[in-house]
């Protein structure tokens, strides 16, 4: 393939489009279709354009490296609707999924080790065990501990019930239930018993419970619309083919059988490299062949594929790199401070041990009668030494004592506080009123207790666009028609009442989203083609209704009269082109694989 020739002839597409109507032969043929005319309109003549199939086009790059030979090691071998067969050599990841981040038997040393990650901790923890020893016991030993027994507690408690709704909502995902093909006949199966090799069929709106290739789907060229919002966060449709050669099989009445030679499970989610053995025929398998977990089937009936990642070799969960230990600014701020204080809390039990070694030396020869010192035990008949270990061990162990006497610098309590707070904190978040979606019926979730400080804290946002940061919504403002610039100036906003309809069989259909017009567009537009500036008009909107990859979804309304078109597409800024086609009077009104309806000021073509 020639990778240059299509980008030259895409620069030839505006001309064409802009004479399309000049140079268009029109065949006008009777049919009804919800009570009014549809005119067929033929676009010939117009030289050879390059045809975009969806996202195909934009993955050609990637598409082309399937062509490429997949060694036999870095392989993997799926038996079409042959689980055994699959899994007999090697035996490949169940669909069940697990993202919590502890079991019963890993939690107690793992959580410890990690709430140890703080500092203060590992500090608290010496000062206790140097409270055990009877020469350096300054408090009680249990009193000792107490303190931060009760705040490793209250942290464990708290990570142990947000691993629990990890642990649940797993519990959900892995019980979910997908049509899987068992003896010719499509049951009911839970995803987490679902094998690499099975045939599964998904039905409109559903969730892709593990990495498959399409074989078949509800539309006539095998084409699926999927939304990707869950793996990228894109909210726009994205297109996904099934190849010919499947096309036409119906596992329910006809064994389907074959061989997928696919590359190995890897991270990247927009590349896959495969191909195909059905039929005595080989085909490739690119990106635009595979429907990844975690996406939704969209404005599509149903699709059948065969599973060849699943579970934890998914895509969507090998870039899934499990809970993290997510630690606030504050809370680093503090390790910093404590080993300042630390370190200052040396020095001073330093000086205090160079002192009493000093003491001792001045009054060594007065150490057995000095009064609150005294050295030798007379309350027996035998003179012995009380709780005295030589100069070395007082030094050290007036040390030590310093450091459970001074401790008080770094005071446990503003940690049971900090604990306490965030909990709180959670709670408000949680119940706050103003956060409620009533659309979604969704309140502010509090995923990590650990970093709710840190939504005061921050100062830049980075971003690779806008629509992270807004609704990614656009909207036509102004448009320049054949050198004239149409900037709506006196655009008004049209009223839902006052905007462009069409009416069909008793209903009323109107573009979902209102758009502001031009009045003078509007007057062009309404005197059609009768003079030479409404005739370049017309093709401008005829081309913004046309050349796309819109699907228009019809959405019901309380009205039963009055029906809303949702256009849905790959790109936010096609959606605002056709929105503004439609509030002009060229509304598209039904897309399928081999014609569109767009009704043209009441007058409906094909």
């Amino acid at each position: 393939m020639d990778s240059k020739a299509p980008v030259e002839n895409l620069y030839s597409i505006e001309p064409a489009l802009s004479s399309s109507s000049r140079r268009s032969n029109f065949s006008a043929r009777s049919k009804s279709l919800g009570g009014s005319s549809i005119r067929e309109v033929n676009f010939s003549d117009v030289g050879p354009q390059p045809v975009r199939y969806g996202s195909q086009g934009a993955e050609s790059d990637t598409y082309s490296m399937s062509q490429k030979e997949i060694n036999d090691e870095d392989a993997r071998l799926v038996h079409i609707n042959d689980p055994v067969n699959t899994n007999e050599r090697f035996k490949f990841a169940g669909n069940s999924i697990r993202t919590a981040k502890y079991s019963i038997l890993t939690f107690l040393p793992r959580n410890l080790f990690e709430q140890f990650h703080r500092v203060a901790y590992i500090y608290f923890l010496v000062i206790a065990v140097l409270n055990q020893l009877p020469q350096l016991a300054v408090f009680g030993r249990t009193a000792s501990i107490l303190p931060l027994a009760f705040v490793l507690l209250v942290t464990a408690v708290k990570d142990a019930y947000e691993d629990y709704r990890r642990h649940r909502a797993d519990r959900i995902e892995n019980n979910r239930l997908a049509l899987v093909l068992v003896n010719n006949e499509f049951q009911q199966k839970k995803w987490k018993n679902i094998q690499v090799g099975e045939i599964i069929k998904i039905q409109a709106n559903e969730t892709i419970p593990c990495d498959m290739v399409i074989l078949s789907t509800s539309e006539p060229t095998g084409v699926a619309y999927v939304q990707t919002i869950n793996l990228d966060g894109e909210s726009n449709l994205k297109t996904r083919y099934a190849k010919q050669e499947t096309l036409q099989k119906i596992p329910e009445k006809e064994n389907v059988s074959g061989l997928i030679k696919c590359e190995k499970p890897n991270r990247n989610i927009y590349g896959f490299q495969a191909n195909m053995e059905v039929d005595g025929k080989r085909v490739s398998l690119g990106p635009s062949n595979i429907i990844l977990r975690g996406c939704e089937l969209k404005n599509t009936t149903w699709a059948v594929g065969v599973v060849v990642y699943a579970g934890s070799e998914t895509k969507a969960m090998l870039n899934n790199s499990g809970a993290p230990s997510k630690r606030s600014r504050l809370e680093t701020h503090m390790n910093l401070e404590i080993i300042f204080l630390s370190l200052f809390l040396v020095a001073l039990c330093t000086v205090v041990s160079v002192c009493a070694a000093v003491w001792l030396i001045r009054h060594r020869d007065e150490l057995d009668y000095l009064p609150f010192y005294r050295r030798k035990d007379f309350s027996e008949d035998e003179e012995k030494n009380y709780n005295y270990h030589g100069w070395g061990l007082e030094i050290i162990f007036t040390f030590l004592m310093s450091v459970i006497v001074f401790q008080i610098m770094i005071p446990i309590s503003l940690y049971i506080s900090m604990e306490l707070v965030r909990v709180g904190q959670a709670y408000f978040m949680i119940r706050d009123a103003e956060m409620y979606d009533e659309s979604s019926n969704t309140r502010f979730q509090c995923r990590a207790l650990n970093i709710n400080e840190d939504l005061g804290q921050i100062k830049y946002v980075f971003s690779d666009k806008t629509g992270t940061l807004t609704e990614n919504k656009m909207e036509f403002q102004c448009a320049s028609i054949w050198g004239v610039d149409y900037n709506g100036g006196k655009a008004t906003s049209q009223d839902q009442k006052d905007g462009y309809f069409v009416q069909a069989d008793g209903q009323v259909l109107r573009p979902k989203m209102v758009v502001k017009t031009d009045p003078e567009l509007l007057q062009f537009v309404r005197n059609g083609k009768e003079t030479k500036e409404g005739s370049y008009v017309h093709d401008f909107f005829l081309a913004l209704a046309a050349c796309n990859t819109i699907v228009p979804i019809i959405v019901d309304t309380p009205d039963p009269t009055l029906k809303l078109i949702d256009y849905q597409g790959e790109s936010p800024d096609e959606q605002a082109l056709v929105y503004a086609a439609a509030a002009y009077g060229f509304m598209l009104i039904e897309r399928t694989s081999g014609h569109i309806v767009i009704d043209i000021q009441g007058e409906r073509k094909r």
